[in-house]
């Protein structure tokens, strides 16, 4: 279902960037659903995910997800529930960068029901030229418990890349209610420190000269 709502990158860059990104801090505004679904906006024509406390009718504070997960995590509505946010780049914008993605993903013993976390990398059209998906976390993944799991993706941003769109959605396949389940959504970037990349290829082919000299010398 996340990709989908890939082609609505355009018309969230004109509802206007919610925040302007700064080096090592998370840029996903409350990922951690502890402000409700402050931060969040919703796509025509499907629910809003809502926020919920952690307990009884959900993950229970013992089951697995984050140690520091708060009172509150998000979870599904109606069969299928997503919502977005966007960041601009700013003076960031053409630099080269490092991204860490991160976010604890989950669902509801053996029910099929999951969340996908999905960053749109954008131009300054506006259109996608590349992102990043966790999830969905399935239940043979989860080995049929309740609870949320970790899930990471890293690289390096696009060149042309100005604004980012952060994609949440949650899908039920089973049961009564959308048990797809997120907390602690983070996306970090960091500054690739020039020279780096040549760096790294002279260590490279340094090394592939030291492995052709010692088979050369057997």
């Amino acid at each position: 279902m996340i990709k989908h709502f890939t082609g609505l990158a355009l018309l969230a860059l004109t509802l206007g960037a919610q925040a302007q990104a700064t080096l090592g801090s998370n840029l996903v505004v409350n990922g951690d659903a502890e402000s409700g679904v402050a931060g969040w906006s919703g796509f025509d024509g499907y629910s809003m995910f809502q926020s919920v406390n952690y307990g009884s009718n959900w993950v229970l504070p013992t089951q697995p997800g984050p140690v520091d997960r708060g009172s509150k995590m998000f979870a599904g509505l109606a069969s299928q529930a997503a919502g977005f946010q966007t960041v601009s780049l700013g003076a960031l914008a053409g630099q080269s960068l490092h991204y860490e993605l991160s976010g604890y993903l989950g669902g509801w013993a053996a029910q099929g029901d999951n969340a996908v976390f999905y960053v749109s990398f954008l131009d300054g059209l506006g259109n996608e030229i590349g992102g990043a998906a966790l999830g969905p976390v399935t239940p043979a993944d989860r080995g049929d418990q309740t609870g949320l799991f970790l899930r990471t993706a890293s690289g390096a941003l696009p060149a042309q890349t100005t604004s980012l769109m952060f994609s949440l959605s949650m899908e039920r396949l089973g049961g009564g209610d959308n048990d797809g389940y997120a907390d602690n959504l983070s996306f970090v970037v960091s500054s690739v420190p020039e020279g780096s990349t040549l760096a790294y290829a002279l260590a490279g082919l340094s090394l592939l000269a030291g492995v052709a000299a010692r088979r050369r010398q057997r």
